[in-house]
């Protein structure tokens, strides 16, 4: 699987100027504000220029005036940076300014850096309207001729059979966000669902029953690996049952040793149904290149974090993991290697850096790592 090296963003929110290598698992820590949730919708942004919803996604988030980092009038730069097997990295930038009530594409490039070569592989460079890419046929830059949508970016319409803009493609538009799971009293997660084959629990657990059937059908060892982990989480659990209550629709129930009776979904505690939908979602087969995970630990007791920590660093060698928390307690189960800090500077931007970059080894000796954190030795802290 192509991963993703390094992330920049430039002028978003307070994230004036970062950038960002990329490890297997990212959990982000910093007060309220510092900018956890404004990168994952910098990411998110960036995914959908790729899939060719930026326009649609801008809208959602209120336009391009405002995201840019206030007192700022610049463009909003987005990159990205992409390890191939066997070549030089992929480059990727955009830049996105306002032009009138709306914006503009006003810079877009994709690189690639050749051993022998001063100047990178240019396979896409476009600036306004004027859109090049480079055709293999003719072997040069030549403007498309289709149908071009100029509130799109080029990357999301290049011709699938250009290989290496197409590998991006497919890795930044497969970008998953997920947020706390809705459990109130007609949330999807608590309805019957359709029979049906999917690979992933969907992001408000509308998905959940269905997947979670489909795997032990298709995929029982997987699915054998969600009920032992349920079984260390709660020692009473004894199994989960899917019956039909219609015509190709199914429901959920839990069984515990100490009952006859089973819970159905909305018998369930809110921590539970959260649970059991992260547990599903980290033992997926079908997750993106990149998941993101917005406050994984709200409802959950803190003796579930330890599991829930060996389960984000286990998928973690499937997808790449993005998390923002606020839970001291989920820090104490991590590697300083996996914890980005965000802080504020002077100037009211974020700056960030990974925990294992502070100076905190000698401290390591007598204190845990969310102790370490309470202590500020390592920033995050309001």
């Amino acid at each position: 699987m192509d991963k993703v090296k390094q992330i920049g963003i430039h002028g978003f929110r307070r994230l004036h100027d970062m950038k960002i290598d990329m490890k297997p698992l990212m959990v982000m820590i910093g007060a309220n504000g510092a900018g956890k949730t404004s990168l994952l919708d910098a990411v998110y942004l960036l995914s959908s220029s790729a899939s060719g919803n930026i326009n649609r996604t801008l809208n959602d988030m209120g336009g391009i005036r405002d995201l840019i980092t206030r007192g700022y009038t610049g463009d909003v730069v987005l990159s990205a940076s992409m390890r191939v097997a066997g070549y030089e990295p992929l480059e990727y930038s955009l830049c996105v300014q306002p032009k009138g009530q709306t914006y503009a594409i006003s810079n877009e490039i994709l690189s690639q850096k050749r051993h022998g070569f001063a100047e990178p592989f240019k396979h896409i460079e476009s600036n306004f309207d004027d859109i090049r890419y480079f055709d293999i046929e003719s072997s040069k830059m030549t403007k498309p001729e289709w149908d071009f949508n100029f509130m799109e970016s080029s990357l999301s319409q290049v011709p699938k059979m250009f290989k290496q803009p197409e590998n991006l493609r497919k890795t930044l538009e497969t970008v998953t966000q997920y947020h706390v799971l809705d459990v109130g009293k007609r949330a999807p997660v608590k309805l019957p669902q359709q029979m049906k084959p999917v690979e992933l629990p969907g992001a408000d657990g509308e998905d959940l029953v269905s997947f979670l059937y489909y795997l032990r059908e298709s995929n029982r060892n997987r699915y054998d690996a969600i009920e032992d982990t349920l079984k260390s989480a709660f020692p009473g659990f004894e199994y989960l049952s899917f019956p039909p209550v219609a015509a190709g629709m199914l429901t959920m129930t839990w069984k515990e040793k100490q009952f006859n009776t089973p819970l159905f979904m909305h018998q369930m505690s809110e921590g539970t149904l959260r649970f059991i939908w992260l547990i599903a979602l980290l033992q997926s087969p079908g997750l993106s290149t990149v998941t993101m995970i917005d406050e994984p630990e709200v409802s959950l007791h803190p003796e579930l974090l330890l599991i829930l920590s060996d389960l984000l660093r286990e998928a973690s060698v499937r997808t790449q993991i993005i998390v923002a928390t606020h839970s001291d307690r989920l820090i104490r189960f991590l590697e300083p290697g996996e914890i980005f800090v965000m802080d504020i500077d002077e100037d009211g931007c974020t700056k960030g850096q990974w925990a294992d970059a502070f100076d905190i080894d000698e401290w390591l000796h007598d204190y845990s790592l969310d102790e370490i954190w309470r202590l500020g030795r390592m920033g995050g802290r309001s």
